[in-house]
């Protein structure tokens, strides 16, 4: 054993892809021996292409097309493909990122034969426990050797669980060092505002996939007329970038969506980027948009009941308001009065380095 640390990191999703790309390109600059196990969970294989592509990452090592399926049998399926791929690579560190299913086979995986895990992004909470999201975290947290926690609340939560101190690392997110790296790049590359005839700060952005949301048609018609009031409110146009399980939900429905609101096809991520750093407002139902916009100095409106990244609360970058219609309208009026000077409580950029950091001393003083 040398103290360079072989790692493998299983992703599936493109929020994945995105957190996990910085600490791809630090393996790559520090010349580390690093395999990338890509489930395939999420939806598009083209545009996960071009994610890997944007973010200037080479392609997987192994590519599992998992597929759609219930959360048993895809946790299942992905837990027995996992395995035999740990058992060749044989990495001192396996790393798993967030809170899908992926994280949590590839946690089961790794911690029922003993591989060390680090679970990138840890201690989030949003005790929901209703929340598939919710569970996945926490059984990956406390099946991890190393818990990469983004803020320091973040920490005392995993300690109030009774983890102890010497597991959990307050590192920063990497979610920070992917949008400091990108979003100029998105200034200069994208196009999306000339695509959809959009002048800055002109326009707002929905996304709502969560299937709480979507599967609910009162929930679903109810963010809809929420964000259509406030467009109205502000003569503007409303992207919303849907997924396709959203799509299908419109038309099983039967859902008629606001003249205002304009669905369109699943974005790039510097598109997407570059959408959010212009927008007026963003309404969300998704957790890392909450921590772009916060990062990018873009007004968020979160339209879930509960949030497991409290920290832009306490900021200012984002507000909680539920589903009622007036009170999403009332809530993204109320954002526009806010200063946009929060500072970013996710760290300062160098959370990848951080994480390497720790995996190298361990492994440095186990040599020893």
């Amino acid at each position: 054993m040398t103290s360079t640390p072989a790692i493998t990191v299983i992703l599936g999703t493109r929020p994945e892809i995105i957190k996990c790309a910085p600490i791809l390109h630090e393996c790559e600059r520090r010349d580390y021996p690093c395999t990338v196990v890509h489930t395939g969970q999420h939806y598009s294989e083209e545009l996960d292409s071009v994610f890997f592509e944007q973010l200037d990452l080479p392609e997987p090592d192994y590519e599992l097309d998992v597929g759609s399926s219930s959360h048993g049998r895809q946790t299942g399926s992905l837990i027995a493909e996992i395995e035999p791929i740990l058992e060749a690579e044989d990495p001192d560190t396996v790393l798993v990122q967030g809170d899908t299913n992926s994280t949590l086979a590839g946690s089961i995986a790794a911690a029922k034969r003993e591989w060390t895990l680090g679970h990138v992004e840890a201690g989030l909470r949003s005790f929901d426990r209703e929340m598939p999201e919710e569970l996945n975290r926490v059984l990956a947290d406390h099946a991890a050797d190393y818990l990469f926690v983004p803020t320091e609340e973040s920490a005392d939560l995993l300690g109030d669980e009774g983890i102890p101190d010497e597991r959990i690392r307050v590192t920063g997110n990497t979610v920070v060092d992917a949008v400091q790296r990108h979003a100029d790049i998105a200034t200069e590359r994208s196009d999306v505002l000339d695509d959809f005839d959009l002048s800055s700060f002109q326009y707002a952005v929905l996304t709502a996939h969560r299937a709480e949301n979507v599967d609910n048609p009162d929930r679903f018609e109810a963010i809809l007329d929420g964000v259509d009031r406030f467009a109205a409110e502000r003569g503007i146009q409303v992207i919303y970038p849907a997924h396709p399980r959203a799509r299908k939900r419109v038309e099983e429905f039967d859902i008629d969506v606001p003249d205002r609101v304009e669905l369109v096809e699943s974005l790039s991520y510097l598109d997407f980027l570059r959408l959010e750093d212009e927008a007026l407002v963003v309404f969300t139902d998704s957790g890392g948009v909450q921590e772009e916009t916060c990062i990018l100095g873009t007004r968020c409106v979160t339209v879930r009941d509960n949030t497991e990244r409290p920290e832009t609360i306490s900021v200012g970058s984002n507000t909680l308001a539920g589903t009622d219609p007036e009170v999403v309208s009332s809530s993204a009026r109320e954002m526009l009065d806010r200063p946009v000077d929060w500072g970013c409580p996710f760290g300062d950029g160098d959370a990848a380095a951080r994480i390497l950091d720790a995996i190298t001393a361990d492994l440095a003083a186990e040599v020893a």
